[in-house]
């Protein structure tokens, strides 16, 4: 699967046939999208996933231009969302100085660039300051691409948008896939290739209509999928139960009872709640009470999946050969609504299953109960792994496909 996903892309071998001397300035797409507050980086995951590609090719002499974004400042300046302190802390786990540029690839990012010396790191500034970035600018790309002679495309999380830094700049110099892109294909790819049976999905999150694309390729892949978060009250409508003030998508019902109808007539099984934690409001401090799902209170919402329900989930996970999870069971930054999202995290770290964490709010709940280093992969691209898994062709493998020069 990976060869197949690779076909066709230039890799950092190839960038090192090409240059063996490390006399050409490399410019790498990175995600350094991390969480912050009050300016502190909460979770660098995504800086640590990004370092293997940086070391590489400062460990062959490359000058490097890094760069990312962060947030979504919608092309405006916004100093709260700099990569100031990403500079920094890059900086310190690569044991150099990483200079941030003043822009995104003005003037100034230009003339920093033009006087790199070999291993030296240039961060340009959040490349949404710029709107070019995400209306993919032909000129914002011709002015990245400027700054190097080649370009490594490592960002998982961001391939399957169509930007400046992910397409455009593709179109101008000689391009590459990085070892993080490299990972993350291998390692999803799996789950399409030839995955360790049963095969079981655990989806979970808000919108059913956000993972319906999802839901019907890996009901052509899997042998059962288990629902949970506020999307298994659509579900569970369609299926013909009362679910209070539970949030459902009323336009999805009859989209969900067909393909639940269609993935059983497969042989695909499809896991939902047998019991969910309710309360009055969609609030932290709101009384949870355990209730069976045909006993739903018509004043109250669901915002977790039951213990009996988690348990039963947490056994699938145990005894599964590949489980891909995406989305939690609740509302698990809440500590009462968060024992659902728990018992699966706990049960995917327990489990000797090739165990695939899909990025999001998933990654984030594994990382906060510690147990992100007992899967067999977090990814770093939610959005990303669902497209891929969804069979679509990301817009950034495309370009490293189309690029000029590494053949």
């Amino acid at each position: 699967m990976t060869a197949r996903l690779l076909s066709g892309v230039g890799t950092l071998d190839d960038l090192a046939a090409m240059h063996p001397d490390g006399s050409a300035v490399v410019l790498v797409r990175a995600d350094l999208n991390v969480p912050l507050a009050d300016g502190e980086i909460t979770d660098e995951l995504r800086i640590q996933s990004s370092l293997p590609t940086i070391r590489e090719l400062r460990d062959r002499g490359h000058p490097l231009v890094v760069c990312s974004h962060l947030g979504r400042p919608d092309g405006r300046i916004e100093p709260a969302l700099s990569l100031a302190p990403v500079a920094r802390r890059l900086g310190e786990l690569l044991g150099a100085s990483v200079e941030l540029a003043g822009d995104v690839a003005g003037e100034g990012s230009a003339a920093r660039a033009s006087d790199l010396e070999p291993g030296d790191v240039l961060l340009l500034e959040n490349l949404r300051f710029d709107a070019g970035e995400t209306s993919n600018d032909p000129d914002l790309a011709r002015r990245l691409a400027g700054l190097a002679d080649a370009f490594v495309q490592d960002a998982f999380g961001a391939v399957h948008r169509a930007h400046a830094s992910v397409d455009g700049v593709t179109r101008h110099l000689p391009s590459y896939a990085g070892r993080l892109l490299e990972l993350e294909l291998d390692r999803l790819g799996a789950l399409l290739d030839d995955p360790p049976r049963p095969f079981l999905a655990v989806l979970g999150g808000a919108k059913v209509s956000d993972k319906l694309l999802v839901l019907e390729r890996l009901s052509e892949h899997v042998d059962a999928i288990a629902v949970g978060g506020a999307m298994c009250f659509t579900f569970l409508v369609a299926e013909g139960h009362d679910v209070g003030t539970s949030r459902v998508e009323d336009d999805q019902v009859d989209v969900v009872r067909d393909l639940v109808g269609r993935a059983r007539e497969r042989g695909v099984e499809i896991l939902l709640p047998t019991d969910v934690i309710v309360a009055r409001s969609f609030s932290e401090n709101a009384e949870p009470a355990i209730v069976g799902v045909d006993d739903m209170p018509g004043e109250q919402m669901g915002l977790d999946v039951g213990p009996s329900t988690a348990a039963a989930y947490a056994d699938r996970i145990r005894s599964a050969g590949s489980v891909f999870w995406n989305g939690p069971m609740g509302v698990f930054e809440w500590p009462a609504f968060a024992a659902g999202t728990r018992s699966v995290a706990e049960a995917m770290a327990d489990s000797t299953a090739l165990t695939i964490v899909g990025g999001g709010d998933s990654a984030a709940a594994t990382r906060l109960f510690g147990l992100a280093d007992r899967v067999s992969h977090v990814s770093t691209g939610g959005g990303a792994s669902l497209e891929l898994l969804e069979g679509k062709d990301l817009p950034g493998l495309a370009a490293l496909r189309r690029t000029p020069g590494h053949h």
